[in-house]
């Protein structure tokens, strides 16, 4: 009776014995792997740490960088707010997460061996795969101004063929002389040759201004804030006054000057078409539409000038050079003629000969390459006491998306892309848009004169949105990249602040304030909130295009 005892009592040791080795065994096992994971994962610096850039570095580590964050990769694929079920497996949603995946990968793996310089939180935007979707392959159509070489051109093409498909024959890119201060040109088919401008204008497509990553857009920045500044004109149509500004290279660029300092906010008792137009707007406004990853709005720089050396002695226009005079603080001071704001009582002043102004890009000339005006089916009555339809009528959309153009196409969800652009940096004055004849109604939308955004921080104007509100349709590609930028690690008033570092006025001051900065955060979550409630009524608000 001894023996069976026995027996059993060692089974029972022999059976402890094993599950306390198989326990140890796993702790080891799970210390193992939590020491491997903390030597694999790389520190991150502060967004605060990282060194500005100038632009032409910027725009160098955007094109040939290989790396990218692993948290802010990770994220953007854990934390990307959730779609309807219908698109959970939609190509874009699962390419957006898998690169993001594979981009940590490779980060990861390059720790072992090297140390990586981590990026900042703008780099690693335009490192996610949202900005970095497949283009279609553009054809000879698609581009808006094309080079006429001999080859090229045949003599039964019409007069209006030839217009649309050449800027100038080559032998017509010599200048016989500097004459007029102008430099002496010798422009020929290689880009090399062609001054950043014309560059500028001969990559202008069918589907966007410029292409983010062309080195050319870092150029035409530069090239603005630095060329000397040969002639100063006043432009003729707008309301307020405008300069069209001439360099030795050929090229032109719009400005616009500071009014008012960048803190002061719009009166609240001031209508909308009553607003002064802003410098600092249209350099806020071509940063936005970047970041969006719309690409519709000429490159756009700050610069100090001297209103002494750079208009009032140079210019040929009588009508501005009669305008001048001297502040009783000393400073030279100007406001030409326009119909608002163009008098003695609202100058324009240097300090006593610097000024703060924009610059622009300008567009190629109307010759060669006609716009259309349309006019905005949400454009406000311009009136103290009326208002428009779109006001009156909850379902005024319905009646929009039976007219041509918006009843097919991308047109009506470009225009609510305007929306979106204007309502974040509450610009009340879109009464037209502009699109370029070439292309017909297949093209996108310029999203031009935005002096009047970033008037107010304190408080924002909802009736922006309501071509949202009320069409209930966003394109894929656009409600993304507003999700991406409601995360904290991309978060648009912080690739805001570091985008608008790299203009040149920034060494001044601040382009937008803190307030404004921080009212494109909440304007975001509002927008995102009116497509939530969207697609809680509708089950087609997605809008898919090309780029998804």
């Amino acid at each position: 009776m001894i023996k069976p005892s026995l027996g059993g009592s060692t089974r029972s040791i022999y059976l402890g014995l094993a599950c306390l080795s198989l326990s140890l065994h796993l702790l080891l096992a799970f210390f193992c792997l939590s020491v491997l994971q903390t030597a694999c994962v790389l520190p991150t610096s502060s967004p605060a740490s990282t060194p500005t850039r100038t632009n032409s570095q910027h725009s160098q580590s955007i094109s040939h960088s290989s790396s990218s964050s692993p948290s802010s990769a990770a994220s953007s694929s854990r934390k990307l707010p959730t779609i309807p079920r219908s698109e959970e497996h939609h190509p874009l949603s699962a390419n957006t997460s898998s690169d993001a995946t594979g981009t940590r990968k490779k980060r990861i793996g390059a720790g072992k061996g090297q140390r990586v310089k981590s990026l900042s939180k703008l780099e690693e935007l335009f490192k996610h795969p949202l900005y970095n979707l497949p283009r279609p392959q553009l054809q000879g159509d698609d581009w808006l101004l094309r080079l006429k070489t001999n080859e090229h051109g045949s003599d039964g093409e019409s007069e209006e063929e030839e217009r649309e498909d050449a800027v100038l024959d080559e032998s017509q890119w010599h200048s016989a002389s500097g004459q007029e201060g102008y430099d002496k040109a010798a422009w020929t088919s290689k880009a090399e040759t062609h001054p950043p401008w014309l560059r500028f204008h001969l990559g202008i497509s069918r589907w966007e201004l410029y292409d983010r990553k062309d080195p050319i857009v870092a150029q035409l920045t530069h090239y603005l804030a630095t060329q000397r500044v040969l002639g100063a004109v006043q432009k003729t149509g707008g309301t307020q006054l405008k300069l069209l500004m001439s360099f030795p290279n050929h090229g032109q660029a719009l400005l616009k000057p500071m009014k008012q300092s960048r803190d002061a906010e719009t009166d609240v008792n001031l209508f909308y078409f009553s607003d002064f137009e802003r410098h600092n707007a249209e350099i806020a406004a071509f940063h936005l539409d970047r970041l969006l990853g719309f690409n519709r709005i000429p490159p756009v720089v700050g610069r100090l000038i001297n209103v002494t050396s750079e208009v009032r002695e140079i210019t040929s226009d009588k009508k501005l050079a009669r305008t001048f005079f001297t502040s009783p603080a000393g400073n030279v001071c100007f406001y030409g003629v326009c119909e608002y704001y163009c008098s003695s009582e609202h100058p324009v002043c240097g300090r006593p000969h610097e000024l703060e102004v924009s610059l622009a890009a300008m567009l190629p000339d109307l010759s060669l390459a006609p716009r259309r005006s349309w006019r905005s089916p949400w454009r406000r009555s311009y009136s103290r006491n009326k208002l428009a339809q779109w006001q009156k009528d909850p379902a005024y959309c319905d009646t929009v998306k039976q007219k041509p153009p918006y009843s097919e196409g991308t047109r009506l969800v470009d225009l609510i892309d305007m929306a979106v652009l204007d309502f974040l940096m509450s610009n009340m004055d879109r009464h037209h848009y502009e699109t370029f004849e070439k292309f017909g109604n297949e093209t996108f939308l310029l999203h031009l004169d935005n002096g009047r955004a970033f008037g107010r921080h304190s408080q924002d104007e909802p009736s922006i949105l309501v071509p949202l509100q009320q069409c209930c349709r966003i394109r894929r590609t656009t409600l993304l990249r507003l999700r991406l930028l409601s995360l904290p690690a991309f978060r648009l008033s912080d690739v805001m602040r570091e985008s608008l570092l790299s203009d040149p006025l920034a060494a001044v001051a601040p382009v937008l304030s803190e307030p404004h900065l921080s009212a494109l955060d909440r304007r975001l979550a509002a927008v995102l909130q009116v497509v939530e409630a969207c697609e809680q009524h509708h089950d087609d608000v997605i809008y898919d295009d090309w780029e998804g």
